[in-house]
């Protein structure tokens, strides 16, 4: 018997609300259970079967699974509110030369020269690098999403133009899925109800002629009327 549950990991960052949302009008009776799972940890949590499928961000080791890109998050800097580059409403990475950066060791964007100079310190996480970024630290580079997680009224942010971005994918164990992981994906992609993968497809339209022809044979079965051909009507010359 199938399971009638299905544990979805996200990251940080991650909302998937709107989905959730979704599954519980298509699926009542399938209980959905959100999962936190640190950025880091999010493959490893489907590869020991912590959760069935799970939002990470790439690039990650996805060995052993299989994964769907969603879609690809703006790069910002969070500094506080009253830091110079908070003049323009969108930077280069040319205007933080010389700026302090924070790196957390769960730092997430995938830039192998990150502006700015690094600060010697690396705190273990974004939400306590945050904290520092308030102090006057340095400055933090993080996906768009994580600076709204962690907003605060003495911080801002502001995107990096020529930063790369950050791409969020959905994961799940490498093999055909199980039904209420295919299920899952097909709401993910914006499968409409009863169109999943593997699913009978409804049958096309029919057009007015063969809608006449099967009233036609309807009424002829009854004994309404003789069954004879719809002829087309032909045009004046």
């Amino acid at each position: 018997m199938t399971p009638q549950s299905l544990t979805l990991g996200y990251m940080p960052g991650g909302t998937p609300a709107k989905w959730a949302r979704i599954w519980a009008q298509r699926h009542p009776d399938v209980t959905l259970h959100l999962h936190p799972v640190a950025a880091a940890d999010a493959a490893d949590a489907v590869r020991d079967g912590t959760v069935d499928l799970t939002l990470l961000r790439l690039p990650a080791d996805t060995t052993g699974l299989a994964v769907i890109p969603l879609y690809e998050e703006t790069t910002v800097v969070v500094v506080p509110t009253d830091h110079v580059v908070t003049a323009a409403d969108e930077i280069s990475a040319a205007d933080l030369d010389g700026e302090p950066t924070l790196l957390p060791l769960d730092h997430v964007v995938d830039w192998p020269d990150v502006p700015g100079h690094p600060v010697d310190y690396r705190p273990e996480t974004t939400e306590a690098a945050i904290e520092l970024v308030a102090t006057g630290m340095g400055a933090l580079i993080v996906p768009q999403s994580l600076a709204r997680l962690y907003h605060r009224k003495d911080l801002t942010y502001r995107p990096i133009v020529d930063a790369p971005t950050c791409a969020v994918a959905l994961a799940f164990p490498e093999g055909a899925p199980s039904e209420h992981v295919e299920e899952f994906i097909g709401i993910v992609r914006g499968r409409r109800p009863g169109s999943s993968r593997g699913q009978a497809q409804p049958p096309p339209k029919r057009s007015a002629r063969e809608k006449t022809l099967a009233k036609q044979a309807a009424r002829a079965a009854a004994g309404r009327i003789p069954r004879k051909p719809v002829r087309a009507k032909r045009g004046r010359r």
